[in-house]
């Protein structure tokens, strides 16, 4: 009998004592305040465009992938597809940015939509003028856009197959 209700001290002693320790250590870093919690300042980012995010991916992929005279009109016909969606990106996140402040939940989930719209409708613009500069593409570019697409990496840093 004894044995019993020691077990069930023990064990209800230890759930008590864990939970005091696991709240101890949640409420230490929890901040209840939301109002408090906005009030932070936001850390400085650097904002790259579109445009000049994507004229770096051009150029690195031109570098990349060493375009032939014959891949020349290709290639235009898909680096001015790519600055057109950069130029369209730039002008939603400038109207992003100049209505930020008085966007409701609402309108902020519906300009989301629209972002996903727009990404959506760029990729239909994009993919034609890129499957036919990669149905020109040699074995050795083939397999150096496809790392590229696949890790992000471009030039140097991508890893041969």
């Amino acid at each position: 009998m004894k044995r019993k209700a020691y077990q069930a001290v023990f064990t209800a002693t230890l759930v008590v004592v864990m939970v005091a320790f696991l709240s101890t250590i949640f409420f230490a870093n929890a901040n209840p305040s939301y109002a408090a919690a906005s009030k932070k300042k936001p850390t400085a980012v650097a904002r790259t465009s579109a445009v000049e995010y994507t004229e770096t991916q051009i150029k690195q992929l031109q570098g990349a992938l060493k375009i032939t005279k014959d891949q020349e009109v290709l290639w235009i016909n898909l680096t001015q597809v790519m600055r057109e969606n950069a130029k369209d990106m730039d002008a939603l996140s400038k109207d992003r940015s100049e209505n930020t402040k008085t966007m409701n939940s609402v309108e902020r989930m519906k300009f989301h939509r629209d972002i996903t719209k727009a990404h959506l409708d760029q990729l239909e613009k994009l993919i034609p003028p890129f499957e036919a500069f990669y149905s020109s593409m040699s074995d050795q570019q083939r397999n150096i856009t496809d790392i590229i697409f696949q890790t992000g990496a471009y030039g140097g840093k991508s890893k041969k197959k």
